[in-house]
């Protein structure tokens, strides 16, 4: 009977029924969820099975990468610090935290970017050369993929605002955005260990 009551008065109340924005980005993120799921499992489950290198322990550097993961982490903090800034009316502290969340998310970027000029010219490693190449090129260019697509939506707000129309009722929208980019984070964290600690043997 409970549970009855609980449904009808969700039905009439809609303060109980949770907003659009928010049920869509959560059906976005599962979504993503198990496309990357499947990604990470396709990674590890043909890793170590290449006839002929290179493999991920002779040519994958862990410094950088731990270097690019923690400014990474770093930004999902800065993005909660620019929605509260926005939240309570500062447009001056949405932006600065907005540019360096901003900043964090670029060079990370840019990490990815220098890693693979290293892997292609330096180990000859290719999306093509084996199957460590396909899947690795696959599972972290299509997590670069939503970072560059988190950068761009995210350099938007922050070019809204400098011209003037984000406001404290915005707050909201923006932390949907927000959503998603922890989401890339967290992800980070999957593709980060399978990648550079077990596939290397730093698990083993």
């Amino acid at each position: 009977m409970a549970a009855t009551s609980d449904a009808l008065l969700a039905a009439a109340d809609p303060a109980w029924r949770p907003s659009r924005g928010k049920t869509g980005t959560a059906c976005l993120i599962a979504m993503e969820s198990f496309f990357f799921g499947t990604f990470v499992v396709a990674y590890l489950f043909y890793v170590g099975k290449d006839v002929a290198g290179p493999t991920p322990k002779e040519c994958l550097e862990l410094g950088p990468a731990i270097f690019c993961s923690i400014c990474l982490f770093s930004s999902s903090a800065t993005v909660v610090a620019a929605v509260k800034a926005l939240a309570r009316g500062s447009r001056a502290g949405f932006e600065f935290w907005m540019g360096l969340t901003l900043l964090l998310g670029g060079i990370f970027l840019a990490g990815t970017a220098i890693e693979w000029k290293g892997l292609i010219e330096d180990h000859s490693l290719t999306i093509s050369t084996n199957l460590f190449g396909t899947t690795y090129y696959s599972l972290v260019g299509f997590h670069a993929a939503h970072v560059t697509a988190g950068v761009l939506v995210l350099g938007l707000l922050w070019t809204l605002s400098k011209l003037g129309h984000l406001t404290p009722s915005d707050a909201e929208r923006v932390e949907l955005v927000s959503w998603y980019w922890h989401f890339v984070d967290v992800v980070w964290i999957f593709v980060f260990t399978s990648v550079y600690l077990i596939s290397t043997g730093v698990l083993s």
